[in-house]
């Protein structure tokens, strides 16, 4: 058996239960280890602090943080990342990061950092640089694993150094792995850099392990220890992406590369694979896809027997439906006897890494087949990668990602056993308000916007200005607008509060795409001064060292004030060079794009919002109805067509009539 794998059994049958109580072998260690938990759940100031779930507002969750093993700006580093957490033959729990000097970015000093703990994860021990001291290239994404006969630690991670490219910029260099041992449960590491070129394909541009632990598998035969076996990705020069298993038949002392699929350029493919061995042998993988706009689906999976096989068997990685997720990590561990399998990541829909919220711990009771919707969430707020292990006694340990406003800097502890993952389930399914046309861009909806009605049209949303919005996600190229005409209508009724005076702060309306000056965007808010909308387009870097203003924000004010608590029909657009912005069909003000200023599509992931920005710290505090937007500029007739309630469907992209929500 795994050290990450835990002795806690659970009965077959309905989800109540799967979730038993501990044996009476494990109670007395879960007692004391929940005496050594603080009480209270967590709290959320997020944006998603009610939950993204239908019935997820007002629930506690599990205990968000039991300690913080890494905190950002301390011990001489800036950021700490990519979490794997381990627990060796003798019970002690090994928390080892990326600790990057200058910065969270990839690009930068990085070394691999780890702290012990004995007494479950309550505190932890002096910080001890396990690879990278004195040395300015980077080592990531470690990958440590167990084996349970020795206790022999194996450390496989990945190491490359940094050269400037043509424009002087620093870029990484050729990227290998590299292997380190312990044999006192992680006091002390080899000190040798044990290269394994083995492991990289001749034509591989770039290879990669973990990140989190690996795993050992049952033993086969009662005189040799279990197999252990890592996951890994690589990208071929030639552009194939794929996953790789690595795996070692002598306790982590040698390792091959063993079972590979890689996906054609183009297409998705497994990336930042998470292991871990089914009841019934079998090795389940899930990854997380290359695959962002366009799809739901940003989880890839597949079934291997044996890892040392050439080829993972067809279909090989397959779309996870029904789990929704952003672009990130995940961990998987495999409850035994009739125990589920659990999975923790984000849970939070949406293409961009900006959508790394609400930590969660799902499960699925058939192997992986499918997913449960519930889920027990960790943290409500900003959170990126994890890895689970199992504590002595049987709870589940688990470090991650977060920090303040962003999912990455510090990484922290907590802990649970499976009444409080009982306790704490609840529905994970996004709420949606559905888009009107034949393109399907329907709104997920974030806190509790109140429907209302608008006097002559249909329902309208109310948004109170603290935590209520809309997104519309996946990125969609219906959407991807700025390199040509285009048309944003809304009904829109709001009065300017004092508190929006005092603050200053504009009240977003509509936000699409990026946000500051580097960012591709376009965007109408509220201005508090003035009590009139303003709409702003950005192409991209503000104005440069040649004649003339160049590339930057450009804005245009409504000609009359609209905060006057009266419905009030609001058209922005593009007709060629200019921007115009009317109100109720009258007059429009404009303003010319000029040189450098046309072009403000967004080349990546991106997301519209409605109701916020994409930091989240500013909100609308009134109502929207039948929103729309059209790939077109719209004329007199048809902004008047709008205004009684006619149909007006060429080019239309999204149509939001606020009718129902779920």
């Amino acid at each position: 058996m795994s050290s990450n794998q835990p002795v806690v059994r659970f009965p077959g049958g309905t989800r109540a239960r799967l979730w038993a109580a501990a044996g009476a072998g494990a109670a007395l260690v879960v007692v004391l280890l929940l005496a050594l938990l603080p009480d209270g759940p967590a709290t959320a100031d997020g944006p998603d602090g009610d939950g993204d779930g239908r019935a997820g507002g007002g629930r506690p969750g599990l205990t968000a943080a039991v300690s913080a093993p890494f905190s950002a700006f301390s011990e001489g580093y800036d950021c700490y990342r990519i979490p794997t957490l381990t627990t060796t033959k003798d019970g002690t729990l090994l928390a080892i990061a990326e600790a990057r000097t200058a910065s969270c970015a990839d690009i930068g000093d990085i070394d691999l950092v780890m702290k012990r703990s004995t007494d479950g994860g309550r505190t932890w021990g002096p910080m001890e640089v396990v690879r990278g001291a004195g040395d300015p290239g980077a080592y990531g994404n470690p990958a440590p694993v167990v084996d349970s006969a020795s206790g022999r630690i194996s450390l496989l991670y990945a190491y490359s150094t940094w050269a400037p490219d043509a424009a002087g910029n620093r870029v990484r260099g050729p990227r290998e792995l590299r292997l380190a041992h312990s044999t006192d449960d992680g006091a002390h590491w080899s000190t040798e850099p044990n290269p394994q070129p083995q492991l990289k394909g001749a034509d591989w541009a770039w290879v990669s392990v973990g990140p989190g632990h690996g795993i050992q598998l049952t033993p086969t035969r009662p005189d040799r220890p279990g197999r252990l076996v890592v996951g890994a990705d690589y990208r071929t020069e030639s552009n194939e992406s794929g996953a790789q298993l690595l795996y070692s038949d002598d306790g982590g002392l040698t390792w091959r590369a063993g079972a590979r699929w890689g996906a054609p350029e183009g297409t998705p493919a497994p990336n930042e694979p998470a292991l871990t061995q089914l009841p019934d042998g079998r090795i389940y993988v899930n990854a997380r896809s290359t695959a962002t706009c366009g799809t739901a689906d940003h989880r890839v999976a597949a079934l291997i027997d044996d890892a040392a096989a050439p080829a993972f068997p067809a279909p090989g990685f397959a779309p996870v439906t029904g789990l929704t997720a952003p672009p990130a990590s995940g961990s998987l561990l495999q409850l035994p006897a009739g125990g589920p399998l659990l999975l923790s990541a984000p849970s939070r829909p949406g293409a961009e890494f900006s959508d790394r919220w609400t930590l969660a711990v799902r499960t699925s009771g058939d192997g992986g087949r499918t997913w449960s919707k519930d889920g027990a969430v960790v943290l409500r707020e900003r959170a990126g990668y994890s890895d689970m292990a199992v504590l002595p006694g049987g709870r589940v340990g688990m470090l991650y990602e977060t920090a303040n406003g962003t999912p990455h800097g510090y990484i922290k502890f907590t802990a649970f056993g499976p009444h409080e993952l009982r306790e704490a389930a609840e529905d994970l399914t996004p709420r949606y308000t559905p888009d009107a046309t034949p393109h399907h861009n329907d709104a997920v909806v974030h806190g509790a916007p109140r429907s209302g009605s608008r006097p002559g049209g249909g329902k309208s949303m109310r948004f109170d200005g603290k935590d209520d919005f809309l997104r519309l996600i996946d990125c969609p190229d219906s959407l991807r607008l700025g390199d040509g005409d285009f048309a944003v209508a809304a009904w829109v009724k709001y009065k300017t509060r004092g508190q929006d005076r005092e603050s200053g702060l504009r009240q977003p309306l509509v936000w699409a795409y990026g946000q500051g000056p580097e960012a591709r965007q376009f965007r109408v808010e509220a201005d508090p001064a003035t009590g009139r909308l303003v709409a702003t387009v950005n192409a991209g870097p503000g104005p440069g060292p040649g004649p003339g203003p160049g590339p930057g924000p450009v804005s245009v004010t409504a000609p009359a004030r609209t905060d006057d608590d009266a419905w009030h029909h609001v058209v922005f657009q593009r007709e060629g060079g200019l921007l115009a912005l009317s109100v109720d069909g009258g007059r429009p003000a404009t303003a010319p794009l000029g040189p450098g200023r046309a072009d403000f599509r967004p080349t990546g992931a991106f997301t519209v919002h409605l109701g916020t920005q994409p930091d989240y710290k500013a909100f609308y505090a009134g109502a929207l109805d039948d929103v729309r937007i059209y790939g077109r500029s719209l004329s007199g007739n048809d902004m008047a067509r709008l205004r009684d309630g006619g149909d007006l469907t060429d080019q239309e992209r999204v149509r939001l009539t606020f009718d129902r929500t779920g």
